[in-house]
């Protein structure tokens, strides 16, 4: 497959965005904002507690081997059985109180959170393979957030809560051991502080257009993401608050769900900051399997043609700024895995111009922060925290 350079890519992609809503006025003519109030915001990805990859790539090797309908599904069940132990050993009941710790400490306004796992349970169904229909509840991350942050004595609320892949599978050891099936719902979450002053006056919760989707024995996945927003308003300042969690596997589908958030979510009456987990390394030129764009092509598009400023460049540079990523077990000695930077604060202004930022650190990323008795970290990646004025 012919392979577009980075120039090619947004230059194409620029003439695409012909529905990014921009302010009426040029630069030039804009009249600059008061200061406004500084608001905090923060980007996590509290870690869905597993390499969801691990199953879907038993299977589709399976596959690709030309094993039987039935012996693929016995390669799915067991790297299920391996990944769902696995999320069990990471034990999100300690990592959410760090994670809420770490918020209870920096008390931001708004929290965009990824990754926010549900995972449920029930009677093994060999005959519904991949139908999402198991209802006993193991691990709900967000109700566990929550209450933590409540016990922390800084109470959040849930504003948007956006359900994104909900995928299930067989589950079983070699031996049959453990029958059962697993599934697991993905949610993308906007928190507010409960004591703040901020008013919510819209959201908003969308499904992208393009997904990675797999096909198995017959059965294709749908791994849906999505992005999810929130008007606010704060004093005399109105803004848009924005959250997402671009695809991991494939720069091109990340590419196309960073083109989508431009378009429909970047509010043409204020200015709208977007947090996410972008998946894309803003220093990578690499290009994965089966892509023709590099790593970096959706987060230079951001920044390009889509008009967003990098705010934690605003603060830092690019090397203060690591995020990501540990181990999948998330019990590593140092924090060397910290090596590059995917988790994203950006902003869209009406003239252009970035927002000021008083105040900004990067949360998780120091072994101190590490649970003393297992060793665990809060999450695989570090969090953004960034104060923000000139709204």
């Amino acid at each position: 497959m012919r392979r577009l350079s980075t120039r090619a890519v947004l230059a194409a992609a620029a003439a695409a965005l012909v529905a990014v809503p921009m302010a009426a006025g040029t630069a030039a003519q804009a009249t600059p904002a008061p200061p406004g109030k500084p608001i905090t915001v923060m980007t996590r990805n509290i870690y869905l507690g597993a390499d969801i990859n691990r199953p879907v790539e038993a299977a589709l090797t399976a596959q690709a081997q030309g094993k039987t309908p039935q012996e693929v599904v016995a390669a799915l069940a067991i790297a299920t059985d391996q990944t769902r132990r696995i999320v069990d050993e990471t034990n999100f009941p300690v990592r959410s109180k760090l994670l809420a710790r770490e918020i209870a400490t920096a008390k931001p306004d708004l929290v965009g959170l990824q990754e926010v796992a549900l995972w449920r349970s029930g009677p093994l169904e060999l005959d519904k393979v991949g139908v999402p229909n198991a209802t006993t509840v193991d691990q709900d991350f967000l109700a566990t957030l929550l209450a933590d942050l409540t016990a922390a004595g800084t109470p959040y609320v849930a504003e948007v809560v956006g359900e994104r892949a909900d995928v299930e599978s067989p589950s079983f050891t070699a031996t049959m051991g453990n029958p059962r099936d697993v599934r697991l719902t993905m949610h993308d979450v906007i928190l507010k502080r409960a004591t703040n002053a901020l008013t919510v006056t819209g959201e908003h919760d969308q499904l992208f257009a393009h997904n990675l989707k797999v096909a198995i024995s017959g059965v294709t996945m749908d791994f849906s993401r999505g992005y999810q927003w929130v008007d606010v308003r704060a004093g005399g300042s109105s803004f848009r608050f924005v959250n997402s969690h671009f695809e991991a596997f494939s720069s091109d589908l990340a590419l196309a769900q960073a083109m989508q958030v431009a378009t429909e979510a970047t509010a043409s009456d204020r200015t709208t900051v977007f947090v996410c987990d972008c998946n894309s390394d803003p220093l990578l030129e690499a290009v994965k399997p089966h892509d023709t764009v590099p790593h970096q092509a959706p987060y230079e598009f951001l920044t390009g043609p889509a008009g967003y400023t990098d705010q934690w460049l605003e603060w830092a540079p690019a090397e203060q700024g690591w995020t990501a990523g540990l181990s999948e077990h998330v019990n590593d000695d140092s924090a060397a895995g910290f090596d590059h930077r995917i988790d994203l604060v950006l902003a869209h202004t009406l003239d252009g111009r970035p927002l000021d930022v008083d105040r900004g650190f990067i949360t998780g990323d120091e072994v101190t922060d590490r649970d003393p008795a297992t060793g665990l970290w809060p999450s695989d990646h570090a969090g953004v925290l960034l104060r923000l004025r000139g709204w």
